[in-house]
Parts: structure tokens; C-alpha cells; sequence
């Protein structure tokens, strides 16, 4: 009982140092430097290309994403869009291997989809795919286009299989029974098929979260990635006011279920919140990857220690890219505490920090620079190793919360741009 209580206390207090370092990631300039975006040789293969299609056919009340409702001719504008952006992107020299498309719902123009991934097979040398979706778009035919067009990681976003809870979240257009049927029509088409989960939801019992992580397991699918809620400051007013005050305290008692009924029951840790059966892709662009460019409307992107923040309007969007620009409106170039920090944090996310590849990264020793850091970790346990420094079963949940508030943090900087219309 101790021990639990201690790591709480440490997951809460790396937690509101995380909080506040993520807030910096809202002190932007509107003033970018172009030496920002400027491509070096030692980068040139290796930076991932990160899609975002904003628009859904229901907006869901807690998603913190920059989304829209679905139309058609807005969403076939934007298609045309994205590839005039990568286009900006290939002049520059960039090249990609690495893909993911977030949203919104990518799936949701099947056609300009399908498209836009031949493109971007016609440009680059690309060696995997991931994609997100939802139950309600699969089909039998859907999955085989899919799996045509080369996509290695289909990740599905189910949040649960309780019906009630679904309601409660606004997904009234699928039932659990509707997603089980749709999840053994994916398997085993895909090298990686992931669902999404959510926990600590307002109303969610951890009985219930039982069940799901029981019907995950049944269902014999690769790989499970569970999300606590992170609402961004507005939403997470309106869903107390539709329930009641968010528990943050019942967290830990959700990721303990996770420990025990997928951690030590054989499922492989990919990252503090993804557990595979065996070795899987991941979709975290931020853990394989130092340097990632976004495109599309809401993206953002990091880039030798510069963080830049696209456009979220799909309108301010299409005007900067008939003008032949890239769509970049926010930046911030990041201290060097910031981006060893930043670094930490997505590698210690990723399970693993590299002594290494630290190294190389940033030219110094790892206990050098992040000696005050380390100390900590490994005072109280979180870590453990010397050239590979790995997270230990007491600091998985004090990662997680690390990294749900940093994630936090970026959604209140949506929030923020989408409101300002910036």
C-alpha cells in the first residue's frame, strides 16, 4: 500500500513538470525562421511523414483533434491540398519511407485516400504504412482496398466495447457487437491491427474496463493501445458538466488492470500505453523517429529542435497553398534543456532511451546532460540500465503520466488554434 501511494506521489509530481514544460510549447512565434525548415544531409532519411485528414462523420465530444464534419467537396479540396503541401515538402528535398495518417477519420473518401497513398508511393521509397479508422467505416471491401494499397498497421478506434459507455461518449453509431464483427474481419489482413482503448472515462467502471481488455484478448488481435482521458480545458468543463468532476485519482487503479491483465500476461511492451503480442508496428511517429514533418491542416511538426505548428483552419489552409506556401503559422525553436527533455521523454515513453543514439543525437554524454534528470528516475526506480536505460514495471504508470500530460498540454494548444482560428 505504500508503495502504491509513493508511486502516485512520484507519477504526480513528474506529472506537474511535465505540465509545465509542455506549457512552453504554447509560447509560439508567428515569425518563422526558414533555417527552420531548411533540410540537412544527416537528416535526409530519417524523419517520418506525418497525414492529417480532419474530418469525421459525427464529431465525438471528448476528441481534442482538429476535426470536421464530413463534406464531400471540402474534403476532396483538401486531398488536392495535401498533395500540393508534400509537393512543397519534395522541392525542399525531404523524403520519406515513413507514414501515418491520423484524423479525423482518414477512411472516410476512400478514393482520394487510395490516391493520395499512390502518390505518395509514386515519390517516395515507402516501407510502411499506418492508418487510423473507426469500426463503423470497415467493410469487407474497405479492408481489401486497404490491404491493396499496402497499409501495415491498421489502427481502429473502438474505445470500448460497452455499450452504454459508448453512448455516453456520443458514438451511437456502433455497437461493441458491430465492432467485434469488424475487428475479425481486419485480422490477420494487416502485419499489425490495433485498437484503441480508452480508460478513466467519466462513468467507466473498471469492471467494465475488465470486460474490454477480456474482449481484446478473446478476439486474438495483434495489438492494444489505451489512452487515458486527456481532455483539452474547455472540453474537460463540458464533460463535467454532462457528468460529474473527472477522477483523476482513479487512474492508477485503471493502468493497474492494464499491468496485470495484459503486461504480465504476456503481452509485449511497445510503449507504456501499447502492448503487441509479439513484435509490432506502433504508431508513434514521435518514439521511432526524432524529426517528423506533419502536413495537412492541424499538424504539427518537429524538426531539428524546432517545433512548427500548421494552419487548423481548412480555409486559411487552402489559401496558403494556392499561394504556394507551406502552411506553417506557429514556431518555437526549443531551448537545449527543452529538447533533451522533449528527447527523454518520447524514448522513456518508447520503453527505452539509448545511450547511444543520445550521442549521436546531441553530442554528449547522456549523464552529462540529463544527470539531474536520471538520478531521479533511478532514485525511486522508474529506470533501470547504463548504455540502455529502460523503464521498469514500477515507472510504466509514472511515464504514462508524464506523457498524458505533455499530450495534455498539446491539446490545450489546439484547442487554443482552432479557436483563434489561427
Amino acid at each position: 500500500m505504500e508503495s502504491e501511494w509513493l508511486i502516485k506521489t512520484v507519477a504526480g509530481f513528474l506529472g506537474f513538470v511535465t505540465r509545465r514544460e509542455g506549457s512552453k510549447f504554447l509560447q509560439l512565434s508567428d515569425r518563422l525562421d526558414e533555417k527552420a525548415i531548411r533540410l540537412g544531409n544527416e537528416l535526409r532519411d530519417d524523419i517520418s511523414l506525418y497525414v492529417h485528414i480532419p474530418f469525421c462523420r459525427t464529431l465525438c465530444p471528448f476528441c481534442c483533434f482538429n476535426r470536421y464534419l464530413f463534406n464531400e467537396a471540402r474534403a476532396r479540396r483538401y486531398f488536392t491540398n495535401l498533395r500540393q503541401e508534400v509537393d512543397l515538402y519534395i522541392q525542399k528535398g525531404f523524403r520519406f519511407s515513413a507514414i501515418y495518417f491520423g484524423g479525423g477519420t482518414p477512411t472516410v473518401l476512400m478514393d482520394e485516400l487510395l490516391d493520395f497513398i499512390g502518390f505518395l508511393r509514386k515519390n517516395f521509397d515507402v516501407k510502411r504504412v499506418s492508418l487510423e479508422t473507426t469500426p463503423r467505416e470497415l467493410n469487407p471491401e474497405t479492408i481489401r482496398l486497404l490491404k491493396t494499397a499496402g497499409i501495415n498497421r491498421l489502427s481502429i478506434g473502438v474505445q470500448s466495447f460497452d455499450d452504454d459507455l459508448l453512448k455516453a461518449m456520443g458514438r451511437t453509431n456502433t455497437t461493441g457487437e458491430e465492432a467485434r464483427v469488424k475487428l475479425l474481419l481486419a485480422q490477420g489482413n494487416f502485419d499489425t491491427v490495433n485498437i484503441d482503448l480508452i480508460f478513466n472515462f467519466p462513468g467507466q467502471s473498471l469492471d467494465k474496463f475488465k470486460e474490454d481488455i477480456a474482449t481484446f484478448k478473446d478476439l486474438g488481435i495483434d495489438q492494444a493501445t489505451f489512452y487515458p482521458l486527456m481532455p483539452s480545458p474547455h472540453k474537460m468543463t463540458a464533460l463535467e458538466r454532462k457528468f460529474k468532476k473527472v477522477d483523476t485519482s482513479r487512474e492508477k487503479d485503471f493502468y493497474n488492470i492494464i499491468l496485470r491483465d495484459v503486461f504480465e500476461a504476456g503481452y509485449r511492451m511497445s510503449t507504456v500505453w501499447c502492448f503487441s503480442r509479439g513484435n509490432r508496428m506502433i504508431d508513434e511517429y514521435i518514439v521511432d523517429y526524432d524529426d517528423y514533418i506533419g502536413v495537412g491542416a492541424g499538424s504539427v511538426s518537429f524538426l531539428k529542435g524546432n517545433f512548427l505548428v500548421n494552419t487548423f483552419s481548412p480555409e486559411r489552409y487552402d489559401e496558403l497553398i494556392s499561394q504556394g506556401r507551406l502552411p506553417i503559422l506557429r514556431w518555437r525553436r526549443l531551448s537545449e534543456r527543452e529538447s533533451l527533455r522533449y528527447y527523454m521523454l518520447t524514448r522513456l515513453f518508447g520503453t527505452t532511451l539509448d545511450s547511444l543514439k543520445f550521442r549521436q543525437r546531441f553530442g554528449g554524454d547522456i549523464n552529462s546532460k540529463l544527470g539531474l534528470e536520471l538520478a531521479f528516475l533511478r532514485l525511486f526506480g522508474l529506470v533501470q540500465g547504463d548504455q540502455k536505460i529502460t523503464v521498469t514495471r514500477k515507472g510504466m504508470y509514472p511515464v504514462s503520466s508524464m506523457m498524458k500530460e505533455f499530450f495534455a498540454a498539446l491539446n490545450g494548444l489546439r484547442e487554443y488554434c482552432i479557436e483563434k482560428k489561427i
